[in-house]
């Protein structure tokens, strides 16, 4: 089976921000600039193509070229609802927030489940959430 994977047009930091994510989730950055791939619409080392697998996240990605339109998240979040350990989704909030911007703590609901929002440096709104946690 296959899911959706976002891919993201970067205003010229997709290398920094394809690393960021690679090394808050983990998994392999693999890059491809616009010189490999003979674009010239671009700075020959702007990233044409780059990719984050082989982790619990994927993520693609780009630098915005020509008439591309750089991220925007407005009505979208990217969901991560139990696909971890609960100790690893705080881990992974608290990294998100580094730079960025929490739109809602990490907390518990009145329904029993954790979760909490937040719009990381790169300007992606993330919805992280778990189950099976008691308050501390």
């Amino acid at each position: 089976m296959t899911a959706p994977t976002p891919y993201v047009f970067f205003p010229g930091t997709a290398r920094e921000a394809l690393g960021f994510y690679g090394d808050v989730f983990g998994g392999t950055v693999h890059l491809n600039t616009f010189a490999e791939f003979r674009r010239d619409d671009g700075p020959g080392d702007a990233i044409a193509h780059g990719m984050l697998v082989e982790g619990p996240v994927a993520l693609s990605g780009a630098d915005a070229a020509g008439d591309e339109r750089p991220v925007s998240c407005e009505g979208l979040m990217l969901s991560l609802l139990g696909t971890a350990e609960p100790a690893t989704m705080r881990t992974w909030f608290s990294r998100l927030t580094e730079g960025g911007r929490v739109v809602d703590d990490l907390q518990v609901r009145p329904w029993g489940d954790w979760d909490g929002q937040v719009v990381d440096r790169y300007g992606l709104h993330w919805l992280i959430g778990f189950a099976g946690e008691s308050v501390d």
